[in-house]
């Protein structure tokens, strides 16, 4: 699927940025998302560097308006065409016992990890289908694991993994591949986290994008719809 045309939510940094930079050194044309349009430009100027002979775009959107998200897509198609791969990656993270979460903090995580996903995908799907393509969401281990202060976080997550496994089902008859990868630990900046070395143990965001470059390579026969990766050591 090399030279086809990839939307990337939340690929200005972390998991998303790392699916970028293997996406786009094997040629694929790539367009991210992010909050705010100095944060998008600044990742664009980065990717920009990667040898390759695919394009990179960007656009500062919210997953949460579905109107900014048709929008964009409007300038995807006049910029480089359809799209053939949407990978849903924006997410935010809460955490908290329930006696502290706010309802503001509750209401967000739904908003950007679950709506955002339906609205990333309700914006491209007519695209996707045409193409035959991909979608693919980036969960998380918290969508099948729960824990304690993570009631908004694993609400989201376990509702976007039923989420995609349901619309894999609609899409199946149209030709239409969806996957949703689980990670755990990963080296990223997600809740303001910032990367050190000793964070070395952890998925680094590259192994992420490889493991989406595999799914865009395998035999259109196969669809592994819901995958779960860790850190080889656990810490």
């Amino acid at each position: 699927m090399s030279n086809k045309n990839v939307l990337i939510t939340g690929g200005t940094k972390g998991i998303g940025f790392g699916i970028a930079e293997v996406l786009l050194s094997h040629n694929y044309n790539v367009v991210i998302t992010g909050r705010n349009q100095q944060g998008v430009d600044e990742a664009i100027s980065l990717l920009g560097k990667i040898s390759g002979t695919g394009k990179i775009l960007g656009y500062a959107c919210d997953v949460t308006d579905l109107p900014s998200m048709t929008e964009m897509m409007d300038k995807i198609h006049q910029q480089i065409g359809k799209t053939d791969v949407v990978i849903a990656n924006a997410g935010i993270g809460h955490f908290g016992s329930i006696e502290d979460l706010t309802a503001d903090q509750w209401q967000e995580t739904m908003d950007i990890n679950l709506t955002g996903v339906f609205n990333t995908v309700k914006a491209s799907l007519e695209d996707v289908k045409e193409k035959q393509g991909y979608i693919i969401t980036i969960a998380s281990l918290a969508g099948t694991n729960f824990f304690a202060g993570g009631s908004a976080y694993n609400a989201s997550k376990f509702g976007l993994v039923g989420f995609s496994q349901a619309i894999m089902l609609d899409l199946r008859k149209y030709g239409v591949k969806v996957t949703t990868i689980m990670p755990g630990s990963v080296t990223s900046h997600f809740n303001n986290h910032v990367p050190n070395e000793g964070d070395d143990w952890k998925i680094q965001p590259e192994d992420i994008g490889q493991m989406v470059l595999d799914l865009l390579n395998m035999n259109p026969r196969t669809l592994p719809s819901k995958i779960e990766v860790r850190p080889t050591l656990p810490k």
